[in-house]
């Protein structure tokens, strides 16, 4: 029987135990259910403040969590000190200091890419619709999150990208500007006028319609000797974006190619000499 009353003991000092904490618990359920109407409510706050400014979708999707992360921190804090009288904010704070590190080595990846994604966040340089490149990958930004961004390539595949790729490397932004210098090399044979020739090509491009005119003229510089030409150096402006690089090429070598056939200059294929240290075998069948 002794140890079935000292069950019957335990089981009554644990009952009583709950009873007395029972008050506080409720208190802290009050506390709890206070704090997610204060979050809700500091939210709306946020957002209508937030939403008079320029800042980006994400940036202020970030704000909006770091004020729900505070207010929930503040919120737990309470109702645990009110549930354990024996807690204190500054051992609960010491507390989270020891966890932190401990976090921060488990994540560190994480949070490398977080803190890389909130300054790329604050960053004026590469927006939503930008086409840049980074350690081989090219394409328009779509989407950009706190640890990760989107890039659509032009083939039409989408690359998560870990912002930290985007924050320690050099980052090319195509589109920085809205035009861009496009360059082609044309050759012409060795025969032909190197002015002349000159003049055809520049008239040629300057008449393209895709090709920039006014402050960025059209450039047209002879190169090098190659082996069967003289090559030159042809450069325009046109938009910034891949597709209208494409077609001003497209356009500027199309129109190129006739100018210089109506001119009767010649654009030479590469020429082949073949030399034989001995004479050339006859074959047996020959006469």
């Amino acid at each position: 029987m002794e140890p079935l009353k000292i069950l019957f003991e335990q089981l009554n000092s644990i009952a009583r135990a709950s009873i007395e904490l029972l008050p506080q618990l409720l208190v802290a359920v009050v506390v709890i259910v206070l704090t997610s109407l204060l979050n809700k409510f500091a939210d709306m706050i946020v957002h209508r403040v937030l939403k008079r400014t320029n800042l980006r979708r994400s940036l202020k999707e970030l704000f909006s969590l770091l004020i729900s992360i505070l207010v929930w921190v503040v919120g737990i804090m309470i109702a645990a000190v009110i549930l354990f009288p024996g807690l204190t904010p500054s051992s609960m704070l010491a507390g989270l200091g020891i966890g932190s590190v401990a976090i921060g080595f488990a994540f560190k990846d994480v949070f490398e890419n977080f803190l890389a994604g909130i300054i790329i966040l604050f960053r004026r340089e590469m927006r939503i619709g930008d086409h840049i490149e980074c350690e081989g990958i090219e394409g328009e930004v779509t989407h950009i999150a706190i640890r990760e961004s989107h890039i659509s390539q032009t083939d039409g595949q989408l690359v998560i990208v870990p912002n930290s790729i985007l924050f320690k490397n050099p980052v090319t932004i195509r589109t920085d500007k809205d035009l861009r210098r496009v360059t082609v090399i044309c050759g012409v044979a060795y025969d032909v006028d190197v002015d002349a020739a000159r003049t055809v090509i520049s008239n040629a491009v300057e008449r393209c319609e895709t090709v920039s005119g006014g402050e960025k003229p059209v450039q047209v510089f002879a190169q090098e000797f190659a082996s069967s030409s003289i090559n030159f150096e042809v450069t325009w402006w046109t938009g910034s974006s891949p597709l209208e690089v494409r077609k001003s090429r497209d356009e500027v070598v199309s129109k190129v190619k006739r100018a210089l056939d109506d001119a009767g200059i010649e654009i030479p294929f590469p020429y082949r000499t073949l030399t034989f240290k001995g004479p050339v075998p006859v074959s047996a069948g020959a006469d």
